[in-house]
């Protein structure tokens, strides 16, 4: 899938830069209840697809960082398992999470327009070889990470604590009242 010659990228890069700008937000957003978990409700099986909060959190690092952002900035194709615990210690988890989050924005800056319209391609985690359209793969990460902060989200208020509003319309909002 190429975008046709002369199409403008500008639009695509502002909504990719949206969707990093909000990753980074609602990640941040989350750790203010995450932080004041006790470790028996961060690490207990919650019933999520990587059991914890902890679990969950870890997996995120492994496909935002371990995975993704090496696919997409250097061309790399790790090979490491998605319920992998590449961090064990909840601050340097939080910590590395948001590094990760803030890496997004840079590269979407910096990334040749060209590379929007192109197609993405990586060996997956099994060894498989892939070629998917480069913007809609990097949309997925963002996606992605919404999907499991809503199980998080999920797993906080059913042990009683209150999680905070993350929908991205609440961190436009909160853009445009600061501007």
């Amino acid at each position: 899938m190429k975008l046709p010659s002369g199409t403008d990228t500008l639009p695509l890069r502002q909504h990719l830069a949206t969707l990093a700008r909000y990753n980074l937000w609602a990640t941040r957003r989350l750790f203010e209840q995450v932080d004041g978990l006790s470790d028996a409700d961060y690490r207990r099986d919650a019933g999520l697809f990587f059991k914890s909060v902890h679990g969950t959190l870890n997996h995120l690092l492994v496909a935002e960082h371990l995975l993704w952002l090496r696919r997409f900035s250097g061309g790399e194709s790790p090979r490491v398992a998605l319920n992998d615990e590449v961090e064990t210690d909840r601050v340097r988890l939080r910590e590395r999470l948001t590094e990760s989050a803030h890496a997004w924005q840079p590269f979407i800056d910096t990334c040749d327009p060209a590379r929007f319209g192109s197609m993405m391609d990586y060996t997956t985690t099994k060894g498989v070889a892939m070629s998917l359209p480069f913007a809609a793969t990097l949309a997925h990460v963002f996606n992605h990470a919404t999907h499991h902060r809503g199980q998080i989200t999920a797993a906080i208020t059913m042990m009683g604590h209150p999680c905070p509003e993350i929908d991205l319309v609440w961190m436009l909002q909160a853009e445009r009242r600061s501007s």
